[in-house]
């Protein structure tokens, strides 16, 4: 064992593991990249156990890799450089919830749906949903979305204040459980989006919101995807402000078909949802279903129970699980790029229009009432020519989108696999990127080979 892993071992004790099983598990993520094996991981179960294993790795040189809930999609917690996997899932308690603030304070291992099961009865939602349970501290790190960013907003907007430990060990509190500050740097921003490439986010406080008084579902079909996207282009222009408006082409449909028994017309579809009184959703439904139906889409249908809302965000969430259905074997190449709204149509259309030259299954969904959509690229793992395929298909999805006013990732985030497309969108603010990550941590052991260090 080396002097490293000697002293690790000495100071955590049992939350130290060396089991290969262990170390594998923690050498992936969601994502299509191939994985990288920890050289230990570490289970921390407080603050107190992050503090102690940055420190002994900032004393040997060593990397530390932060790791949640493990839904990363582009290889963010993947160690590339080995060093410690650093497990914050125990890290699990909700510490405050301030019920006439609407916020809450929880440490970085605790999930959305934990937090939102833990508010219901006090009549308050935490509105943050990226398809997958994560961790609130894996989502700050990422800058995450979800279907009701339209509405909400991101972790951007949601995220008051943070605890982070440091590359040196050392805590810090990023601002203050107030609604505005005028106050030095916002640290807060910084470290929302960073990758765990600046620290090891500890302690998350957030915006909460009232649940509504009346919440309801509708699904519409299309008869073409230009209808579909261009309802939620006039959706937005007439200040409708729905809660979720999501699309999903006919092949996604197709998919959510197969894997959750959704009966549901093949066709491009948008998924609706509404908040607020009941008279106040009934105006904005009709609304939106006058728009529709000019764009030739068919009249709603409603999911108004509970239980069937909730098998159909359900069904629109597990998305990625479904493409087994599609083709079975398979592993997603997924992309996710945003662009302002007003080219949104051309955007999804382009893309589809490319897909359909692939000799594999391609979907596309998205978040759409942000301009945020994904495209997924259905190969078989390990065929050289899909995946270079997919990889040119990406790349030009990429640059188009960059060429409309957008960026490569509205919501996945950069991680290892589109860090080579940071400089083409950021130019010479790579190089400011470079120099904070400097400042903050000089030796690079944080999440090294990521945000920072390349690109």
């Amino acid at each position: 064992m080396t002097p490293f892993l000697t002293e690790l071992t000495a100071a955590l004790g049992e939350k130290v593991s060396l089991n290969e099983a262990v170390r594998d598990h923690h050498g992936h993520d969601m994502s299509r990249l191939p994985a990288h094996r920890p050289d230990a991981v570490v289970f921390a179960t407080g603050e107190a156990d992050v503090v102690a294993a940055v420190t002994i790795c900032a004393t040997h040189g060593v990397p530390v890799v932060a790791v949640g809930a493990g839904s990363s999609m582009e290889g963010h917690t993947i160690p590339v450089k080995g060093g410690i996997s650093l497990d914050l899932k125990g890290m699990n308690r909700i510490l405050a919830v301030n019920d006439a603030d609407f916020d809450a304070v929880v440490e970085a291992g605790v999930t959305r749906k934990q937090l939102n099961e833990y508010l219901r009865d006090r009549g308050l939602m935490f509105t943050v949903d990226p398809g997958a349970d994560a961790s609130l501290g894996g989502m700050a790190s990422t800058r995450a979305s979800g279907t009701t960013a339209v509405r909400y907003g991101t972790m951007r907007e949601t995220v008051i204040a943070l605890r982070v430990v440091t590359a040196s060990g050392a805590v810090v509190e990023t601002g203050r459980r107030v609604k505005k500050s005028s106050t030095g740097y916002d640290l807060t921003k910084l470290f929302v989006g960073a990758e765990g490439t600046l620290g090891i986010i500890t302690e998350v406080t957030v915006k909460l919101h009232p649940i509504p008084e009346v919440t309801a579902s509708a699904i519409c079909a299309f008869a073409t995807m230009e209808g579909a996207v261009q309802t939620v282009v006039e959706t937005l222009q007439s200040a409708l402000p729905v809660a979720r408006i999501e699309f999903l082409d006919e092949v996604a449909v197709q998919a959510a078909n197969a894997h959750a028994g959704l009966g549901l017309t093949v066709a491009p579809t948008l998924f609706l949802e509404f908040h607020g009184s009941e008279r106040w959703v009934a105006e904005q439904s009709e609304a939106v279903r006058a728009l529709a139906l000019d764009n030739g889409g068919a009249d709603f249908a409603w999911s108004t129970r509970p239980e069937d809302r909730a098998r159909l965000w359900k069904a629109r969430h597990e998305t990625i699980y479904s493409n087994q259905s599609l083709r079975p074997g398979c592993k997603t190449y997924t992309t996710d790029v945003c662009v302002p709204v007003s080219r949104l149509a051309e955007a999804v259309l382009e893309a589809r229009r490319e897909a359909d030259t692939a000799p594999f299954p391609v979907k596309i969904i998205g978040h759409v009432g942000d301009g945020n959509f994904h495209v997924g690229y259905l190969i078989m793992p390990g065929d050289e020519g899909e995946y270079a395929i997919a990889d040119a298909l990406a790349e030009r999805l990429y640059q188009r989108t960059m060429d409309m006013g957008g960026t490569f990732s509205g919501e996945h985030g950069v991680g290892v696999s589109k860090l080579k497309y940071l400089r083409r969108e950021h130019g010479g603010g790579v190089d400011l990127m470079k120099a904070i990550k400097a400042a903050l941590d000089p030796q690079g052991i944080m999440n090294p080979g990521k945000l920072g260090q390349e690109g």
